[in-house]
């Protein structure tokens, strides 16, 4: 099947359902979790649905174009350097949650600003504009001043979803997942 097809296809099953059938349980768990700050935050269902569909179809896009080989060496070196930004984001997350006044919400948007640039420039050759602004939507939204203050202060109302969703994290970087 042709790449732009599978593209095509993936982009148009990337539901949650969808993507649990394709994820492991700790990936499904957090994204489960995921959504549910993004809903309570929002107040609306279709954002939050919105936002957890435009995540899941990058993530698959991206895997698609990567399982193809369609990255160039540059691109492919781009590729580390995101895991790396990436991993490091988990890990300042899992931080700002487990310690107490850690949370430093100016070096968490910063580095959710750099892991959207790697990952703009990756995709730049390589998908649609449309494609691209769901990458900046998706980026944007988790670094929205509010829902960090909200998610990270401490005694408030998102620690028991954040208390599971850390433990995945934690579960992933020791299994070498993330």
């Amino acid at each position: 099947m042709g790449l732009r097809a599978q593209k095509k296809l993936l982009g148009k099953m990337s539901g949650k359902k969808i993507a649990k059938v394709f994820i492991d349980d700790t990936t499904g768990r957090i994204l489960d979790n995921t959504h549910k700050i993004i809903k309570e935050f929002s107040d609306t269902k279709k954002e939050s649905e919105k936002i957890l569909k435009y995540l899941i179809k990058t993530v698959v896009k991206i895997g698609i174009l990567y399982k193809n080989d369609q990255f160039n060496g540059d691109e492919l070196k781009m590729v580390e350097n995101f895991k790396q930004k990436f991993h490091s984001l988990a890990m300042t997350v899992v931080s700002f949650h487990e310690v107490d006044f850690t949370y430093d919400r100016n070096y968490l948007r910063k580095s959710l600003e750099e892991c959207k640039a790697i990952l703009q420039t990756l995709v730049a050759r390589h998908l649609t504009d449309k494609s691209k602004g769901r990458i900046d939507l998706v980026f944007d939204f988790f670094a929205q001043a509010d829902l960090l203050d909200a998610v990270f202060q401490s005694d408030n109302k998102y620690k028991d979803t954040m208390d599971l969703i850390v433990k995945d994290l934690n579960k992933m970087m020791d299994e070498g997942n993330l």
